[in-house]
């Protein structure tokens, strides 16, 4: 087969493929076949009439609903092309036989004004992160514009322009298929699976190249900010909380690096575990990636659906590549739904979102969302009105590949890298095996999850500790099952601990009271930390400002503890003059903001001892489970 394979799919307009061109290689796949629309991951059809086959998917945002999770329904398909063919296209030969012509864009701009996402950015800085929804939330606009070309040549174009000037990109795809065309270079690997091996990719930062290029200065600028450490530390953790789900080692970090593009560079870590689900279910439990929607996913999900205008389709979706693997079953190659242009009916959409925390400034974040179309427009030669005139060649692009200069390998740069890692739990940062003999073997714990799944993580702990554990959410904990296990671990979660009328506020306070009042062992964690002061008589309040993705070093009994909080409301007593009969208090000496709580068979932490953040979480999370088990 030859490029020209290409030709006749293109002027089919029945037709549908998927090109696909790996970072590094030197050839982009073609891959064709009949396309089907199914309901669920679980309908993904890798096996038909006993053949295992292989498949491309799309599968759009709205797909969270199979977890529980709201999201607005625009009906995008989840899109599967069963793959007929799948040819290996010498790079070079292909890109002479793609479009050239420039695609001019009319109309052109973003569907929400710069001021009118300002002030929503302003909103959920206040309301949702300011009243302890979550940590951190990602709130997209659209760039929209019209062409006057098929849209077909359009994304071939673009496709080609994204071969000849991008870099770096993971995956550089373009698909057609009836009424669904996409075409774009994605950054991130959200998820992978291969030979049992999970690994995930979280991204996170986004530094715009100035003009004429990164500097040594400009990066090491960019990778001092706090914001953008304490970004990307934030989705480590929440990748964390997936890895957790789906591995039965936990998953460890390695990084950071750079993720260099042509116009952006962002930063990443890699999290690797082993898994022996199937790859359908660990894409399910890995919906989706907190880069594009925030942390706690469920709450992340639920303040989307208030703040966005419109639903999302496929962005922060995954492009999902499933194919036969020598054993039996599938691989799962998954990219993010990111930088990606969406083509119908001579109408193109670039959606991007900011990653709103407690830090961020609303015209900043507004430029975070120029800054990442304008990767998109330029990578793709659609330049603003302003430049039309200015022809971009190959010749004099500073951004072509291998005309920039990688900063990753400069001692300055690759040092301050590296020396986040001391900020980090070695925990995470190491082989953790799956050998459960802890010194708490032959005990069982029952840990509440409400509706912050940081309780994977807590529980991989757990059992690393020795403890056989298991994991229910707050509206199917059963008070039978409660009462059977040696250890109740009431979670972490979001919202205002005092709201006796949320439902899940109220669960957790029956669960709290009726292990103190069978005198049974109890661990509680954050919210729940907050629900036992409250319980012991202790002043709830919020906090001046949110600690999400806060590193603190507190006083927990007797020890020092370096410790991630992720808490907008605090316990909070009188220092030096509070007692309560039976009860040790750590509390900051200076606020009174209350870090531990202790008495006969029960503790409480208010940081999540879980965290990367928390160096000191498995040392301090032991000395908590022994007193509660005393």
């Amino acid at each position: 087969m030859t490029p020209s394979r290409l030709a006749e799919l293109s002027h089919d307009p029945d037709a549908s493929f998927v090109l696909i061109a790996r970072d590094g290689a030197d050839t982009v796949e073609l891959l064709t076949g009949d396309v089907v629309d199914v309901d669920l991951l679980a309908d993904i059809p890798l096996t038909i009439d006993g053949t295992a086959r292989e498949v491309f998917s799309l599968v759009p945002y709205r797909q969270v609903r199979e977890r529980g999770f709201v999201a607005q329904d625009d009906g995008a398909p989840l899109r599967c092309l069963v793959v007929d063919e799948h040819l290996h296209l010498p790079t070079a030969e292909l890109l002479a036989e793609l479009p050239t012509a420039p695609v001019p864009l009319r109309d052109d701009g973003f569907d929400i004004a710069d001021e009118d996402y300002a002030a929503i950015v302003e909103t959920v800085i206040a309301d949702e992160i300011g009243r302890g929804e979550g940590a951190n939330f990602v709130i997209r606009r659209d760039f929209t514009a019209n062409i006057d070309v098929d849209d077909r040549t359009a994304a071939l174009t673009w496709f080609r322009a994204l071969l000849t000037h991008e870099r770096g990109a993971y995956w550089t795809f373009a698909v057609f298929t009836p009424g669904h065309i996409a075409v774009g270079a994605s950054p991130e690997a959200h998820v992978v699976a291969r030979e049992g091996v999970v690994t995930m990719n979280p991204i996170s930062g986004t530094f715009r190249h100035p003009a004429g290029g990164s500097t040594r200065e400009t990066l090491v600028d960019f990778l001092s900010s706090t914001k953008e450490t304490e970004e990307l530390f934030m989705v480590v953790d929440e990748e964390l909380k997936m890895m957790s789900a789906v591995c039965s080692d936990g998953g460890r970090i390695t990084g950071p690096h750079l993720k260099e593009m042509s116009r952006l560079t962002h930063t990443e870590y890699m999290l690797r575990g082993r898994s022996k689900l199937d790859p359908r279910d660990i894409l399910r439990e890995t919906m989706f990636a907190p880069t594009v929607t925030g942390s706690p996913m469920q709450n992340a999900c639920a303040v989307i659906r208030r703040h966005e205008r419109e639903p999302r389709g496929y962005y922060s979706g995954v492009a999902a590549l499933f194919t036969p693997n020598a054993d039996g079953g599938h691989d799962l190659d998954a990219p993010i739904l990111i930088r990606t242009v969406y083509l119908q009916d001579g109408a193109l959409r670039v959606p991007v979102g900011a990653t709103l925390v407690r830090h961020s400034d609303p015209h900043g974040e507004v430029s975070e969302t120029h800054g990442k179309a304008a990767g998109v427009l330029g990578a793709i030669g659609a330049i603003d009105r302003d430049r039309a005139a200015e022809a971009r060649s190959e010749a004099d692009d500073a951004d072509a590949p291998g005309a920039a200069r990688s900063l990753a390998d400069d001692p300055v740069v690759a040092e301050l890298l590296a020396s986040r890692n001391s900020r980090l739990a070695e925990f995470w940062l190491n082989p953790q095996g799956d050998d459960d003999a802890g010194r708490f073997a032959g005990r069982t714990a029952v840990v509440i999850d409400a509706e912050d799944r940081f309780t994977t993580m807590l529980a991989h702990q757990l059992r690393h500790l020795g403890l056989a554990v298991s994991i229910v959410a707050w509206d199917a904990a059963t008070d039978a099952e409660l009462d059977a296990a040696d250890l109740v671990v009431t979670g972490p979660g979001p919202g205002d601990p005092r709201d006796a009328e949320n439902p899940r506020i109220a669960r957790m306070r029956e669960a709290v009271g009726r292990r103190l009042d069978a005198d049974a062992p109890l661990l509680a964690v954050c919210l729940s930390h907050q629900i036992l002061a409250d319980r012991l008589g202790i002043a709830l309040t919020p906090l001046d400002a949110p600690h999400q993705g806060l590193q603190k070093s507190v006083p927990v009994f007797g020890e020092d503890a370096s410790i991630g909080f992720y808490n907008t409301f605090t316990a909070r007593v009188v220092p030096g003059t509070t007692v309560l009969e039976n009860v040790e208090i750590s509390a900051d000496p200076l606020t009174g903001d209350v870090y531990a709580l202790r008495g006969e068979h029960f503790a409480s932490v208010q940081g999540h001892l879980e965290s990367i953040l928390s160096r000191d979480g498995i040392r301090t999370l032991e000395r908590l489970v022994e007193h509660a088990l005393r």
